[in-house]
């Protein structure tokens, strides 16, 4: 079974996943952040392709993926750094990048890729559904890869049930129609719009990010949804704090 399966077939709540761009704090760091994350308990890791253009995110991840580009990271070296993450890393690992350098690598080669390096999903935000399901569904299928896809408060429900119907991982429900970022509180607008998809009772789980940054979000979206991604947050706790072990330690003392 997938361990993204194996994850939410635990019936585990308040799951708890962070993102953070490869390459940043420091170009070979990667690997220590991931282990990191999960000795202290953290249920899933989505780690961030750097990319010159990333449009759905906020400033904090812009800075910390030029950043990243400056260090040297690329895919083909991200690939050479989980070479061996499998052989103490048993959460499910997700990779998070933009579309054109996944192109540039080429789709089914970065599929195989993943494959060797035991990544278990794929979130690509600029990734056109339809595109999905025409040209990278298929390939993404044969390599037992799953596609993540981002829905926003302004996705359709008709929208989000053939999301629903064509993916199997799970849902990530962006929070907001604006860029990543941490936010304080969630208004009754973004409570609503929870519950609206949460009653829809979809066949795969949800996962809330965007926004998501201390007790009061990660509550909030959990009311909601099987769990909470935390990525702006931890990238600057994780460059405030000069590594990951004391970055997480005061983020999960935040989220108490």
């Amino acid at each position: 079974m997938n361990r993204i399966h194996q994850l939410f077939s635990s019936n585990k709540k308040d799951i708890l996943s962070i993102y953070f761009c490869a390459g940043t704090p420091t170009l070979d760091g990667t690997s220590d952040v991931i282990r990191t994350l999960e000795k202290h308990g953290v249920s899933m890791i989505e780690i961030g392709i750097p990319f010159s253009d990333p449009m759905a995110d906020g400033i904090v991840i812009q800075n910390a993926a030029t950043q990243a580009l400056r260090n040297g990271m690329s895919l083909k070296l991200l690939f050479e750094q989980l070479r061996d993450i499998r052989k103490n890393v048993r959460i499910p690992l997700i990779l998070m990048g933009y579309l054109n350098p996944i192109m540039q690598f080429g789709f089914e080669n970065f599929c195989r890729r993943c494959v060797e390096c035991g990544i278990d999903g794929v979130i690509i935000p600029d990734l056109p559904f339809r595109d999905y399901q025409e040209h990278y569904h298929i390939i993404a299928e044969c390599y037992g890869i799953k596609m993540i896809m981002l829905i926003t408060p302004e996705t359709s429900e008709e929208r989000v049930r053939e999301i629903d119907t064509h993916t199997d991982g799970f849902i990530y429900m962006v929070s907001s129609a604006a860029t990543t970022g941490a936010q304080q509180n969630f208004n009754e607008q973004k409570r609503a719009y929870f519950k609206k998809i949460e009653d829809m009772h979809l066949n795969n789980p949800l996962m809330v990010g965007f926004g998501i940054s201390n007790k009061a979000t990660f509550q909030a979206a959990c009311g909601h949804a099987s769990g909470a991604i935390i990525g702006s947050k931890f990238v600057t706790l994780l460059e405030e704090e000069k590594g990951p072990e004391k970055a997480i330690l005061k983020l999960k003392e935040e989220l108490k």
